[in-house]
């Protein structure tokens, strides 16, 4: 291991040695197109629906409900895509702090004028107003497809999936959610939750990055986003990622297994630094619901605007620190945030965001700040 302090794992975390050893024997021996009826072939077709099975049990769904997809963008585009094209939705309702892989795909149909697009407004703290939500369903009978993340990627929120999914009951609205962050993260029961379209990443829990998840609620049908063979039940075209969906599995059989003690470190180095940030950074402070309904696993800070400051996250990279930005303002290329342009857009603030793993430690967190205190 390098001695870089890696802080960023909401970008993405570096591969469990469990899921790697899973995964090897696809990567060599067991190499067989999952297609083919002969024994190669065979055996990887099981691992993939050996795979499909275990993830469905993790997340207490059908095995046929479970679709491995390339990523989580890919995953959102399809659902998205599907409830457009395939289940009559002229409406969506979104908000304005979804990831780009939702962003970008609600304004690209807002562009063509498939569909009718109404943002839900935020509160102070950066939740979702429901009482706006049910204002907007409540408006409207055009047939609606509400979008909105289980988990903001920047600021760490967590939205009420099933206040979220009664409401569409109610109001006979499809509801999607990109839980990118936290499907494997957070324990899921989607037989008890009122969604249609859940995605997820194996890389954002140890696993492999090209390997996403698509689970698509029994009770509807939408077409293939990816045209061209039958894989995956006619519902995704191309030859699959044997060893990311061995992975896939592994990983969120590992995250499942160890949540009770992995939610519990993780969270106290968050709280941890939190702490040591107000201790010995003057003027900090952060983004979101950061006490209260929130991941674990995110701090969204926000410093004071200055010369040091600005140049915080290259300073912090010189001394072997990862962590990622946020801007409300836009200098050069860097377009910055949209999300803390929504939540924060102060110009004289600075955000970084840092994301913790079960492989962070106190004593990283403390050359953090020795180091943020040697930089402003």
């Amino acid at each position: 291991m390098s001695e870089r302090i890696y802080l960023d794992n909401a970008a993405t975390t570096c591969i469990d040695n469990q899921v790697l050893d899973a995964m090897m024997p696809y990567l060599s021996d067991r190499y067989g197109n999952p297609s083919s009826i002969y024994s190669y072939g065979r055996e990887t077709r099981i691992a993939i629906e050996t795979a499909r099975k275990k993830v469905a049990g993790i997340l207490n769904a059908h095995p046929a409900e479970i679709f491995f997809t390339s990523c989580g963008t890919e995953s959102n585009n399809t659902a998205i895509h599907g409830a457009v094209q395939d289940l009559g939705c002229t409406r969506i309702i979104s908000s304005k702090i979804e990831h780009h892989a939702v962003t970008h795909t609600v304004e690209h149909l807002d562009n063509l004028d498939w569909v009718m697009v109404d943002y839900v407004q935020l509160l102070d703290n950066g939740h979702v107003d429901l009482e706006h939500l049910e204002a907007l369903l409540a408006g409207s009978n055009q047939k609606t497809l509400v979008s909105l993340m289980h988990a903001n990627n920047e600021i760490g929120n967590l939205l009420d999936l099933q206040a979220v999914g009664q409401l569409c009951t109610k109001y006979n609205a499809i509801f999607h959610s990109d839980a990118v962050q936290t499907v494997g993260h957070f324990p899921f029961n989607l037989r008890e939750t009122p969604v249609h379209f859940i995605t997820g990443s194996a890389h954002k829990f140890h696993g492999p990055k090209g390997a996403g998840l698509l689970y698509i609620n029994e009770n509807i049908r939408i077409k293939p986003f990816i045209h061209g063979g039958g894989q995956e039940r006619n519902m995704r075209a191309g030859t699959e990622n044997v060893y990311g969906i061995v992975g896939f599995a592994r990983a969120l059989e590992l995250a499942t297994e160890q949540y009770e003690t992995d939610h519990v470190q993780i969270g106290a180095l968050k709280m941890y630094m939190m702490e040591q940030l107000q201790q010995h950074i003057p003027n900090v402070t952060f983004n979101g619901d950061v006490n209260g309904n929130s991941l674990y696993t995110v701090l969204s800070t926000s410093f004071p605007k200055t010369e040091k400051s600005e140049m915080l996250l290259m300073n912090l990279d010189m001394q072997g620190i990862c962590a990622s930005g946020g801007s409300a303002c836009t200098s050069g290329a860097e377009q910055g945030s949209h999300v803390i342009r929504e939540v924060n857009n102060n110009p004289n603030r600075v955000t970084v965001r840092f994301s913790f793993s079960k492989y962070n430690t106190r004593a990283e967190i403390d050359q953090t700040i020795e180091a943020l205190k040697g930089i402003l």
